[in-house]
């Protein structure tokens, strides 16, 4: 994959970088962590100009928070709401919880979330289902890449040669957001699993 990163950024200079991290938000497999290191040792070397490695980062995170936000919209909450009903262990309550959350703090998940491995690319499904108004929405989005893009990108110009320790330190962090997120999912089913026994012990008597 990294071979295919560099290859596209001799290509296409900057834009193939911002062409990569668009195509990161959609299949977060590609990771930023790998893409905008690179982009900055690949600006150290002269390569490319580091205002222009950030402008297409961020131009491209932008472009596939956009393509997340409109299938959320395309989606809208009854189609949401529909499909929550037929999965096991979810209720629709879940998602009209999850819902008056976000419309408390929307403004701050999108910005944060935009930081936060694995989030970054899903929270613009939320946003677009609850329609943020779109204009809020790419200020927001624009701002939390501009920031993790920057952080990232500087690391790789200024480690140079080393940048590779960006994902070695990066992916501690993802690991455990990861962890944190299956221990979030067993608590759910297993609460859910006892709501049920207790409906059906209920319901026998």
């Amino acid at each position: 994959m990294t071979d295919w990163v560099v290859g596209l950024m001799e290509d296409l200079g900057a834009p193939g970088a911002g062409i990569a991290i668009a195509l990161e938000n959609l299949f977060p497999p590609l990771p930023s962590e790998v893409i905008l290191p690179l982009a900055g040792f690949t600006a150290s070397r002269g390569e490319m100009d580091l205002i222009d490695a950030l402008v297409w980062t961020t131009l491209g995170s932008v472009v596939g928070a956009l393509a997340l936000y409109w299938v959320g919209a395309l989606l809208g909450r009854d189609r949401v709401l529909a499909i929550a009903a037929r999965m096991p262990l979810v209720k629709p309550a879940d998602v009209e919880r999850t819902e008056a959350w976000f419309l408390r703090h929307g403004r701050k998940t999108v910005f944060f979330g935009r930081m936060v491995p694995l989030f970054r690319s899903l929270i613009s499904i939320p946003a677009g289902v609850e329609r943020m108004p779109l204009t809020t929405f790419l200020a927001l989005t624009s701002a939390g890449s501009l920031t993790w893009n920057t952080v990232f990108v500087m690391a790789g110009y200024l480690l140079g040669e080393q940048w590779e320790l960006v994902e070695t330190y990066v992916g501690v962090g993802t690991n455990v957001v990861i962890a944190l997120v299956v221990v979030a999912v067993l608590v759910f089913v297993g609460v859910r699993l006892a709501e049920r026994r207790k409906g059906r012990h209920a319901s026998r008597r």
